[in-house]
């Protein structure tokens, strides 16, 4: 697999940016080596000398969005040392920093897109990398966060499943945006739309932890 912890420079970030774009856009099968090079201004050939293939370039698209997801959302690496207010407020601010980067970075869009793709394509390989690098271990984090705030256990299923909730309505107002902005009549997500909407994915995290800002 690749190295997940060191981003790519240069052409082959270039690439990895093109090809991530385009997968998402089109699915891997449907995109060809020739349109990713040419989105990525440089030669064929580079797909071959960076990573072996088209397939290398997928697995690298996999372990670049594992590597940027997680960085848009640290928390403390000791959890054990957390009371839980701290373990209340760190979950919070994952909520307040995952909306930031979906909501107001151009990076998500194709991050997006990309992991719905691989989702709709179903490839085991892409399957296997998304869950074991990316989901499995932020899920286990949040839960283990939710675990201390609220006294229950981090791996029954109500503490899972409410951790699968917070995290769907984040990933909700990505995804629908263009329903979200209609509904709402925002001419576009500006830093009081995305105010407001933290604002209501906090509260319902207060709510399903039952626990009040000042505690």
């Amino acid at each position: 697999m690749t190295d997940v912890s060191e981003p790519r420079t240069g052409t082959a970030q270039a690439l990895i940016a093109a090809a991530l774009r385009l997968f998402g856009e089109k699915g891997f099968a449907a995109t060809s080596t020739r349109e990713i090079a040419a989105a990525a201004d440089t030669n064929i050939a580079s797909i071959a000398y960076y990573f072996g293939g088209k397939e290398g370039l997928l697995e690298a698209c996999l372990a670049d969005v594992a590597r940027q997801l997680p960085a848009a959302a640290v928390v403390a690496s000791d959890h054990s040392r957390l009371s839980p207010g701290e373990a209340q407020s760190a979950l919070e601010t994952v909520v307040r920093t995952l909306i930031s980067f979906f909501l107001t970075t151009r990076e998500a869009q194709d991050v997006v897109r990309f992991i719905l793709r691989q989702l709709i394509e179903a490839s085991d390989t892409a399957i296997d990398t998304l869950y074991e690098k990316l989901f499995e271990p932020k899920h286990r984090e949040l839960c283990q966060l939710w675990a201390i705030a609220t006294g229950q256990d981090p791996e029954s299923e109500q503490t899972r499943l409410a951790v699968f909730s917070t995290i769907g309505q984040i990933i909700y107002f990505r995804i629908g945006l263009p329903m979200v902005t209609r509904r709402m009549a925002w001419d576009t997500i500006d830093r009081n739309a995305v105010e407001a909407i933290t604002a209501t994915v906090i509260a319902n995290l207060r709510a399903a932890t039952n626990r009040k800002p000042s505690e």
